[in-house]
């Protein structure tokens, strides 16, 4: 039997890479939405002995996102004692001044990953479970971008503050019965976005300064070490009492 069923986005790169490697364990059915195969997470898995799929995927097509989570609805087992998705797959780009915004692909990228794709996997994740006697549990993950503005981060920032919303609005929506949500911040971390806000042209994005300030003084925190907090607060019994959280309030 399945004890814990887990779809997690986001799966290839820090902290989705990480939070798979911690939640791949015995009685765990895991599934990873990714735009690469993980061969060394497979073996780890193999051997803690947990289930895993992994589908290759751009969750930045549409199309392709609702066909995975099709896919992972039809085979979604139904006697879990627990259902979790974590929607952790994200972008940080564009990165450009208001005025500077014009290129129309880049935008619907950004949106459709950080934003619509959330919203088709989750409505699948939800109508697929509805009905289960089970504790299901959505995990969104949002940013302080999203709750404070960031000059040259319109994009990410408005994206990040459209999820904590979205999230905001499942909660009324599921009620006191039903699937329990959270969009959470998970502080400033030290993966490849990182790098990429680094790699930043400073007209652009004029806190640059700071970040690169936090990398140079080792402030930025180890995916692995976020990875295993966040796999806590999916274990809290108060997971979704508040909705619009932030993993430093647990330190």
């Amino acid at each position: 039997m399945t004890k814990t069923f887990v779809v997690l986005t986001g799966a290839s790169r820090g902290i989705g890479a990480a939070l798979a490697r911690t939640l791949a364990k015995p009685g765990v059915q895991l599934v990873t939405l990714a735009r690469r195969i993980d061969p060394d997470l497979q073996a780890q898995a193999t051997a803690q002995g947990a289930a895993l799929t992994q589908i290759e995927v751009d969750l930045s097509d549409l199309a392709a996102a609702g066909t995975a989570a099709a896919r992972i609805a039809a085979e979604l087992p139904r006697d879990a004692a627990r259902y979790l998705l974590v929607n952790n797959a994200g972008t940080v780009q564009p990165v450009a001044r208001g005025d500077q915004l014009e290129d129309a692909a880049a935008l619907t990228a950004a949106f459709n990953l950080n934003v619509s794709a959330v919203m088709l996997l989750t409505a699948r994740f939800l109508a697929s479970t509805q009905g289960l006697q089970a504790d299901r549990r959505v995990l969104n993950i949002s940013s302080g971008a999203g709750r404070n503005p960031n000059p040259g981060w319109g994009v990410y920032c408005a994206t990040k503050a459209a999820l904590d919303m979205y999230t905001r609005v499942l909660k009324q929506e599921q009620g006191a019965d039903g699937a329990r949500v959270v969009s959470l911040a998970p502080g400033v971390v030290d993966t490849d976005m990182q790098v990429a806000i680094r790699a930043s042209d400073p007209a652009a994005f004029p806190a640059l300064p700071r970040f690169q300030d936090m990398h140079a003084s080792g402030k930025l925190t180890a995916p692995a070490n976020v990875a295993a907090r966040i796999a806590a607060y999916l274990d809290r019994d108060d997971f979704g009492q508040t909705e619009i959280d932030d993993i430093r309030n647990y330190d």
